[in-house]
């Protein structure tokens, strides 16, 4: 049987939701310490609709021009959207993404401290702002060292409007994801950020067990993505 948009993102944010409520148990959380971020990214519209059916009302995307695209008409339709750019961003787009997103959690540079800076003074806009850590120090992935988390941390911090919320980390695809995300984990409580932004559709019972506050589930919810 061929299910409808709206009964297969129904089926998988049952079993998302689930496997969200079992990983915490394991951990001894409430899944409501869980944010689930629904990634849409080159999902088709109909997806979406459903998903905002069903009650999601936070959502992540990759690129900018895309997630205007898709969300400025439902925004003003739907107040309560939670909106994250999880890829990375120009610092030309700075100001569009302030604009638009409510947590940016890509911050992974100082130059983007600077843009994003001026970005919030002309929008009055102050989203919620992650660094994005490279915690493979992989060369063609976008993210700071863990070295320099602490340096990029206190640039944030010494700006007006751009006090950072969290950590964010994509674990490189070939290792075991764990101790990624225990050092991640570390790292925020070591600089009392609340927010750990970690975990996707593979892997996010072993993020949340590790103390990932929000999970970015794309797959597991919507069902493979179009091609971009």
């Amino acid at each position: 049987m061929v299910l409808s948009a709206q009964q297969a993102v129904e089926h998988g944010l049952a079993a998302v939701r689930a496997r969200i409520a079992s990983a915490a148990a394991l951990a001894e959380r409430s899944p409501d310490t869980v944010t689930l971020v629904a990634i849409s990214k080159q999902q088709p519209d109909d997806r979406i609709q459903a998903a905002l059916a069903l009650g999601l009302r936070t959502f992540g995307e990759n690129r900018v021009q895309e997630a205007l695209q898709r969300w400025s008409a439902r925004r003003a339709v739907t107040p309560d959207l939670r909106l994250h750019l999880v890829g990375p961003l120009q610092t030309n787009k700075a100001r569009d993404a302030a604009a638009l997103f409510d947590v940016i959690e890509s911050v992974d540079r100082l130059r983007l401290v600077d843009a994003l800076a001026d970005a919030v003074q002309r929008e009055g806009r102050a989203p919620a702002l992650l660094v994005q850590v490279n915690t493979g120090e992989e060369p063609q992935k976008a993210g700071v060292a863990p070295s320099g988390v602490d340096t990029l941390v206190q640039a944030m911090r010494a700006r007006d409007g751009l006090a950072p919320r969290g950590l964010m980390c994509i674990p490189p695809a070939h290792e075991a994801p764990g101790p990624h995300f225990a050092l991640l984990a570390g790292l925020a409580r070591r600089l009392d950020l609340p927010i750990v932004s970690m975990g996707m559709s593979d892997d996010f019972e072993h993020a949340i067990r590790l103390g990932a506050t929000q999970v970015r589930v794309g797959s597991a919810l919507f069902g493979p993505r179009q091609a971009a």
